[in-house]
């Protein structure tokens, strides 16, 4: 079974949306987790708009890069330059992957525009998170 770690800043939205899917394309055949290098919590928007989608990501939690040190991961997929950036080293040999999936948590406006960017980027995550599953798994 592959493991994989999927990276983001604060490990809330990005990461968690990336989690879901992942382990939902990649069923018995990996163990998917996530991490920030900064913890803030799984936003409750996330946590909607995937459930719209039929993936439950309510018992996720934020979790810390520090705490999967001694994982040895065979992918490792960064989610935002920012992460990219300050992912700590892992003396391991995974592949390393990155794509830049732009914040939600950034949106403004009102509750259903706010809405709509997180149903966008999900789209956006859920397409990478499928071709990934199919090309890697």
């Amino acid at each position: 079974m592959k493991k994989i770690l999927v990276l983001c800043t604060g490990n809330s939205c990005r990461s968690q949306i990336a989690e879901g899917y992942l382990q939902y394309f990649a069923g018995s055949k990996a163990q998917v987790y996530s991490a920030g290098v900064e913890t803030h919590g799984v936003n409750p928007r996330a946590i909607s708009i995937m459930k719209e989608d039929g993936i439950d990501i309510s018992h996720h939690t934020s979790n810390n890069v520090n705490e999967y040190r001694d994982v040895d991961f065979d992918f490792v997929i960064t989610v935002c330059d920012n992460a990219k950036e300050r992912c700590p080293y892992f003396p391991s040999l995974a592949q390393k992957f990155h794509f830049n999936f732009p914040d939600p948590a950034k949106a403004t406006g009102t509750e259903e525009e706010i809405l709509q960017e997180f149903r966008r980027v999900r789209e956006m995550i859920k397409k990478y998170s499928k071709e990934f599953a199919e090309a890697h798994l």
